[in-house]
């Protein structure tokens, strides 16, 4: 196994246990070692410090253990056997919600590695090497977490891994036909890893989507960068008169109408194919509820303030166009763009649309996507229910 030792000023954040080693920080020769290699950290005395996976990256090392063992299957078998229980704990799968991120990289204690399961399927996908080189230990790990409860597992990373030809997405256990039915909250929907965005679904907004159900009785909703429909399958579910689903793509709304077909809401839904941004700026119907739901505006920090710039823009358009006494759900799910920079830009939108606005709900992530306490990076979904006078 090979040692890459970290410069003496650079080893506080190992000590406070950080998982990520930036390849600025280390000072031995990195050019002979092979992208996804397990490698020892140590400081610049050669004192261990960590081990992981390395790669010739800017994050050159995601670290999984800080202590001196083996990360073979027996090390998998036990860190996914303790994420999963820990979400069984929380009684997150259930038999209106067989939806559930198992494995959430860093907050599980294994970066580089998400795991979403649908009603017996479990979907991976790596985002380094190290762990695509894994996948048949990490396979292992999760048949023995679920026994006969796991169907199949589908590996889904050519798209987090483009650099490498080899990378295949394939059932490496049983297979399983899709578009596949899971429950969110009793509501149905299709779930399709093969051809869908991420590993199918947006999972992450579980307990969002629940609360906008509290919230949407009687009310009229505008769901904006719509997807597959999970919000607006939520609020019809809890008693909308009326939910528009809108998103720029054609296949999205069509995988939303199929998902309110599927679940019989027909009658209380429309669809609208249009740019939000655009559409927001003169909407043709008063709406009690706003959903804005967009995809990351910014996924580096030279591109924050651009990122910045669009969410003011995005809710000062629907700060002005919503009906007195309105609600409006607006999310950020841009790691560069913490919750406080995210408050005061919708502060802001407020200001430059001159209406009075209070927040009545701060959110985040679910108790599925955890956040590690020594990587407070790990927090990039947040979200502010407001209600505009």
């Amino acid at each position: 196994m090979n040692t890459v030792q970290i410069h003496k000023h650079k080893v506080d954040s190992i000590l406070r246990r950080h998982p990520w080693v930036f390849s600025g920080a280390i000072i031995t020769e990195t050019e002979d070692l092979t992208d996804g290699e397990v490698v020892t950290v140590a400081d610049h005395k050669g004192r261990f410090l960590a081990r992981g996976h390395y790669q010739h990256a800017t994050i050159a090392v995601r670290i999984l253990s800080f202590e001196d063992r083996p990360l073979d299957e027996d090390f998998f078998i036990e860190r996914i056997g303790n994420a999963v229980e820990l979400r069984k704990k929380l009684n997150l799968l259930t038999k209106t919600n067989t939806i559930c991120r198992l494995i959430h990289g860093e907050g599980d204690s294994l970066p580089g590695l998400v795991v979403d399961f649908y009603n017996g399927v479990a979907v991976v996908q790596c985002h380094s090497i190290g762990m695509y080189t894994s996948i048949a230990s990490i396979a292992e790990g999760l048949k023995k977490a679920f026994g006969k409860e796991l169907k199949a597992i589908y590996s889904k990373s050519s798209d987090t891994l483009p650099q490498r030809a080899d990378v295949k997405d394939e059932y490496i256990f049983g297979t399983c036909e899709t578009p596949h039915i899971a429950l969110e909250h009793g509501v149905k929907l299709n779930i399709d890893w093969v051809t869908g965005q991420k590993t199918g679904f947006f999972i992450d907004q579980r307990e969002n989507r629940f609360l906008l159900g509290k919230y949407a009785q009687g009310k009229k909703v505008l769901n904006t960068f719509c997807y597959s429909g999970g919000f607006s399958l939520l609020a019809i579910k809890n008693g909308a008169t009326l939910v528009h689903s809108l998103d720029s793509s054609k296949k999205a709304i069509q995988l939303t109408e199929e998902n309110v077909a599927l679940n019989k809401f027909e009658d209380k839904h429309g669809s609208i194919v249009a740019d939000a941004m655009d559409y927001m700026k003169d909407l043709p119907e008063d709406y009690d509820i706003i959903v804005l739901d967009p995809p990351a505006f910014a996924k580096h920090r030279e591109k924050r303030h651009k990122a910045i710039q669009g969410y003011k823009r995005l809710n000062a358009h629907a700060i002005r166009q919503i009906k007195p006494g309105g609600l409006i759900f607006t999310f950020s799910c841009s790691q560069v763009v913490d919750k406080y920079l995210f408050t005061n830009t919708v502060i802001a939108s407020a200001i430059e649309a001159g209406r009075n606005v209070r927040i009545i709900e701060q959110l985040h992530q679910p108790a599925d996507h955890p956040i590690n306490a020594f990587h407070p990076e790990g927090e990039y979904l947040k979200g502010l229910v407001i209600q505009v006078d």
